[in-house]
């Protein structure tokens, strides 16, 4: 083997991070399985997509043949391959593994990385507590629970300010609505720990993107014993990118109580998995309506089942957590009435995206046992929609309510004649 130069020393700002996946990794070719392991490796590399390694005791070696291809990475070492020959066509080079790492990498010896373009490679959750809770995703995933509260799980970054990381997503690198929304409640219960966040109210003035960190201000504009009203304002690179309005509440017991009836509907276990490329989080799609197929028709209303691997004990995590998918389904049901239109079309033929949410908390739930979003569209037209929502725990009560407002418009120029595609930030 030649004598590869490492590159690390010329690029010190250089990543590989090695993340263990916390479930069962398989790897498929057909019916064929490949490789089966609890011990897989997500790994990140700056300016590469992910990739999945398992250890070479976890792979079917004995499909599988060696070949004389061989690809050198000046932050890894040479890569030697293997080919799936006993396939019809042979599929080439589907593993490959490094044999001489350098230091900075030595956690991929013994690993072999996967080309997921050229298997099927699926990840698998469990819930302990109940055999029929089996989610499966196919990878690449976006990422995992864990991900999702990092990204809202602003640190303090000053007085009265705070920042969420950059991460390392390429699909698309565009920040929901929903997850600025999780950030501005984080922010500010940790600047005024001695109350709740009762309710939110924010907008979406610019797109913010993955791959830098967001600087969150909070201003409390009024402090009392029982109430606080706070401004919340989210930056990326000094460009406004969510500005918000929330109001705390050091709470009080109950003078009367009532609550709208969670709607009839069928449960988690009888409605379809759908894969929103979230490790860690069950979501189940009443009757399968969140459909991109612009031919499919129905109400303008979605229902959607939801749960996480774990529950975090901060409140405020709870519900960064449960506001977080607020955003994503208005759009869809107001859609379904009409024929030719389907989130299949967001980013390619419809300019579409989330411009405000408005979202109250009344009550508290574990969020790793089944909670239901029942969404609503109440308007569409003018290039806007309006939805309505509420979210249930699975024992029938309202845990919160919220209002969104969303943008539908044809664009004026596609983005393919502008030389971009729907994975671009415009």
């Amino acid at each position: 083997m030649a004598v590869i130069e490492s590159a690390w020393e010329a690029h010190p700002g250089y990543r590989i991070d090695l993340v263990p996946y916390p479930g069962v990794a398989r790897v498929w070719h057909g019916d064929l399985l490949l490789a089966e392991s609890s011990a897989a490796l997500r790994v990140w590399e700056t300016d590469h997509v992910e990739r999945l390694y398992f250890p070479e005791t976890d792979v079917r070696l004995d499909l599988l043949e060696t070949n004389d291809h061989h690809t050198i990475c000046p932050f890894k070492g040479q890569a030697d391959y293997w080919s799936l020959a006993t396939s019809d066509p042979p599929v080439e080079d589907v593993f490959w593994t490094y044999r001489a790492l350098f230091p900075q990498v030595a956690g991929l010896a013994g690993f072999l990385g996967v080309y997921h373009e050229k298997v099927r490679v699926e990840l698998e959750t469990r819930w302990p507590d109940d055999p029929r809770a089996v989610t499966t995703h196919r990878f690449p995933v976006w990422g995992d629970q864990v991900d999702l509260l990092t990204l809202m799980d602003v640190q303090p970054d000053g007085d009265l300010r705070f920042v969420a990381p950059g991460y390392h997503e390429r699909s698309r690198n565009v920040v929901e609505g929903g997850q600025l929304l999780g950030q501005a409640i984080v922010a500010t219960a940790k600047a005024i720990p001695t109350q709740q966040v009762v309710s939110a109210h924010v907008t979406f003035p610019k797109a913010a993107s993955f791959d830098g960190p967001i600087d969150v201000t909070v201003d409390p504009l009024r402090r009392g014993r029982t109430f606080s009203t706070v401004g919340v304002r989210a930056e990326q690179d000094g460009a406004l990118v969510c500005p918000g309005l929330i109001l705390m509440d050091a709470g009080a017991a109950d003078v009367m109580r009532d609550a709208l009836p969670m709607p009839d509907v069928p449960g988690p276990y009888e409605s379809e998995p759908y894969d929103m490329r979230v490790t860690g989080r069950d979501l189940r799609i009443v009757d399968g309506a969140y459909s991109p197929d612009p031919d499919r028709v129905g109400p303008p209303e979605l229902y959607a089942w939801v749960r996480f691997r774990d529950d975090p004990v901060e409140l405020y995590l709870r519900r960064a957590l449960v506001a977080q998918a607020t955003t994503h389904w208005t759009i869809a049901a107001a859609m379904r009435p009409h024929a030719g239109m389907g989130e299949a079309l967001a980013h390619v033929t419809l300019s579409t995206g989330i411009m405000s949410v408005a979202l109250a908390f009344h009550d508290d739930a574990p969020v790793n046992e089944w909670f239901l979003y029942a969404n609503r569209a109440i308007w569409a037209g003018r290039g806007l929609v309006q939805g309505e929502g509420t979210i249930f725990s699975q024992d029938g009560r309202l845990l919160a309510s919220y209002s969104v407002q969303a943008m539908v418009r044809s664009f004026a120029t596609a983005p393919s004649a502008l030389g971009v595609d729907a994975n671009t930030v415009m």
